[in-house]
């Protein structure tokens, strides 16, 4: 299954970023293939004025629709997600997101920022349309440490959490490949029943 790793920071290096990249390393381990858009290496102008016209803009529009899964990362500034992620999320359709399963992950300075996540993304995200949306991720800087030779090091709490998501997004990508094999199967069975007529 095809999942978008749909970055939102305005920073690089991004605490935020390597959050996400652990996570589709995680899911690329168990078979999953992985994409990945920054929203901030969007052109600006195109980006702020909504030009789904500008071949950049369209592309990461159709990434968005071609993924069965999409793990949406941001930062939380002032009790809400970042205004990139925020414009990037209205070039969307209205079921943009139509079909799809979202992992929702934040970064912030301190743990009072985590009921962002809850309160100012996931009801953006549901108008969205999603099938379903997980349980959000949030750690703070200092629960991601990094090192230059290993990456990022989740202390044990974040690690069960991002263990604990990786594992039902892959439950619930499996169960969306069963149901679709079983649609191609079923479609296929008049058409069999009738050459054995």
């Amino acid at each position: 299954m095809n999942v978008l790793l749909l970055g939102g920071s305005p920073s690089a290096p991004s605490t935020t970023w390597r959050l996400q990249q652990l996570v589709g390393a995680r899911l690329a381990a168990l078979g999953h293939r992985t994409n990945a858009l920054q929203v901030r290496d969007l052109p600006a102008q195109a980006l702020l004025r909504a030009d789904t016209s500008d071949p950049a803009i369209a592309e990461a529009v159709a990434l968005v629709h071609e993924a069965d899964a999409i793990v949406v990362g941001t930062p939380v500034y002032k009790a809400s997600f970042s205004g990139v992620l925020k414009v990037f999320l209205d070039l969307l359709p209205q079921d943009g997101l139509a079909g799809k399963l979202v992992l929702p992950l934040a970064t912030g300075g301190s743990q009072s920022h985590m009921l962002a996540l809850d309160y100012a993304l996931r009801p953006v995200l549901a108008s969205l349309a999603p099938r379903h949306i997980l349980p959000s991720i949030y750690a703070t800087a200092a629960q991601l440490p990094w090192d230059p030779d290993k990456g990022v090091l989740p202390v044990s709490v974040i690690g069960a959490r991002i263990d604990a998501g990786v594992e039902q997004l892959a439950h619930e990508l499996e169960g969306a490949l069963l149901r679709k094999a079983a649609g191609s199967l079923s479609a296929l069975a008049p058409a069999s029943a009738t050459l054995h007529a």
